[in-house]
């Protein structure tokens, strides 16, 4: 099974709780927009457990995304507070990028995703013996 991080760590329930369906749905909704394109998430999982990126080495680890998509990807995780961005006041530029605190904790939802979609066949109901 695949795992986001070695340690996983889940809301206590009692703040769960103080969800309504809506609140909880709108919460989700709002949540899903943070990561939602096709390279957020992928960048994501480069930078889980801590780790610290240039932009260059982003680059090579993703190497069919362009430098114009993978800069508009990180600045929107970076205003959106997830990652983290120095730049380091030498020539030629250096940039490094990592998760925030907030980031890091992502990393149990996508685990628990994971998870989710791994029980998908086990879970699924046989439809091939059943008659209409």
């Amino acid at each position: 099974m695949t795992s986001t991080h070695d340690k996983v760590w889940y809301a206590p329930k009692s703040k769960l709780e103080a969800f309504t369906a809506e609140t909880a749905a709108e919460g989700v909704v709002n949540t899903l927009r943070i990561v939602e394109g096709r390279w957020k998430l992928v960048i994501l999982f480069h930078l889980f457990g801590g780790k610290v990126m240039r932009f260059s080495e982003l680059e090579r680890a993703i190497p069919a995304i362009s430098q114009k998509m993978l800069t508009q990807q990180l600045r929107q995780l970076e205003s959106d507070g997830v990652v983290f961005r120095k730049v380091y006041p030498v020539v030629p530029p250096r940039v490094e990028y990592r998760l925030t605190e907030w980031g890091q904790a992502l990393c149990p939802a996508l685990d628990a995703l994971l998870t989710w979609a791994d029980q998908r066949e086990a879970l699924q109901p046989d439809t091939s013996s059943q008659t209409v």
